[in-house]
């Protein structure tokens, strides 16, 4: 694959053997620049207050954690969601967008790149760029396009320029790619908002930093609820921003971790987005991770009906966590996600992202994981409005 061809290797960012930096050294200028700025900034009091009040006043944090009674009869313990749908926009997406939206503004950047799948990402990068006043070019796949045609109006209502990306499969691993390309020739007024925790050092930790607001919350709802820590976590995942989010700040406590990524329709290579059961490490845009690859390492398709779960690899801290053994991984498969959907709207009112679905299904498909006794907190990530129209016609056909 391009990536291997020109390789710069960092000790920096790595989680075990996963992370890094392999990228052409066109990169490693901006790469630098925007690790001093992080963690200058990291330690800023004025940037982490100002960042702080947007994501209470204008994001709505904290979001609630809220028992879902019905939902945990079904489930035969006690279950909670964290209402990440509830934040502006609709996912947890814009934790990380603001973040970095504030982070190029200090930087003196006047304009944000990034890549979307489902859209929502592209949707909070302009949410984020639209505060900071900053111009948002989003590039997406055309197989993307396609089936999230809300999103799309949506970004173009709020004034992102929309590059359709039609390379490879044109879904979101060729976003990322031209994404890159872009990115290397125009650095210096540009930033790459990195929508999930891939890619170079330091975009993972970034991305997981901005993120982890989530888990910090959890952490604080659930010993008021419960007077204890969850004794579960469970969150679907591609890259890992919503998992990861919730997983940080408890990966020293004793709690399990369940990541669920898209089974697809069947759990082979020719059908599947399943890269933990399905791939190896291996290099994709500028880091090692778990991905789907052939034995030449070139970079095989991943398929699912949900385009947020899209992408072939893991992230690196995530690969990390589950080659250790931390972090528990599985898979939901497409027709038991729109049953995931369609039990959730019904049980409790709510209809979730076919990606937040994941997680909905696998904890329903494996209630032998946990114990009557057991408190679980289920990441809800996203809400399903932009997908409403698939999750209809799935039923519509289905009669």
């Amino acid at each position: 694959m391009p990536e291997e061809k020109s390789l710069k290797k960092s000790e920096k960012g790595r989680f075990g053997k996963f992370g890094g930096q392999f990228v052409n050294e066109m990169l490693m200028p901006a790469l630098l620049e925007l690790e001093e700025e992080f963690e200058r900034l990291s330690q800023d009091s004025d940037f982490q207050n100002k960042f702080e009040d947007l994501l209470r006043n204008f994001g709505g944090r904290p979001t609630p954690l809220y028992h879902a009674e019905k939902f945990s009869e079904l489930v035969g313990c006690k279950v909670y969601l964290k209402r990440e749908d509830l934040l502006y926009g609709g996912s947890h997406k814009l934790n990380n967008t603001l973040g970095q939206a504030l982070l190029a503004k200090k930087m003196g950047k006047s304009r944000l790149i990034t890549e979307t799948a489902a859209g929502m990402h592209g949707v909070a990068t302009t949410i984020a760029g639209d505060v900071c006043g900053l111009e948002v070019e989003v590039f997406m796949g055309v197989h993307d396009i396609e089936r999230q045609p809300s999103n799309v109006r949506r970004m173009e209502l709020l004034g992102a320029e929309i590059t359709p990306v039609d390379i490879g499969g044109g879904v979101l691993k060729d976003a990322v790619s031209d994404t890159l390309r872009e990115w290397a020739s125009c650095s210096d007024t540009t930033h790459y908002l990195m929508g999930s925790t891939v890619g170079p050092h330091p975009f993972p930790e970034i991305v997981a930093n901005f993120q982890s607001v989530i888990g910090e919350e959890i952490k604080k709802q659930i010993l008021e609820a419960e007077g204890k820590l969850p004794d579960a976590i469970v969150a679907c995942g591609s890259g890992g921003s919503n998992a990861l989010g919730a997983f940080k700040p408890f990966i020293n406590e004793e709690v399990r971790f369940y990541f669920v990524e898209g089974g697809g329709e069947h759990l082979d290579a020719d059908n599947s987005a399943a890269a933990f059961q399905l791939g190896s490490p291996g290099v994709i845009h500028g880091a090692l991770m778990y991905t789907l690859q052939d034995e030449d390492g070139q970079i095989k398709p991943s398929k699912t009906r949900s385009a947020g779960l899209n992408y072939p690899a893991r992230g690196p801290e995530l690969s990390h966590l589950y080659e250790t053994g931390r972090m528990n991984a599985s898979y939901a498969f497409d027709d038991e996600v729109f049953e995931a959907v369609k039990t959730m709207a019904e049980t409790e009112g709510l209809i979730p992202a076919l990606e937040t679905a994941h997680a909905i299904a696998y904890t329903l498909n494996h209630k032998d994981e946990f114990e009557e006794e057991d408190v679980i907190v289920l990441n809800y990530s996203g809400r399903g409005d932009k997908d409403l129209e698939t999750i209809l016609r799935y039923f519509e056909d289905e009669d």
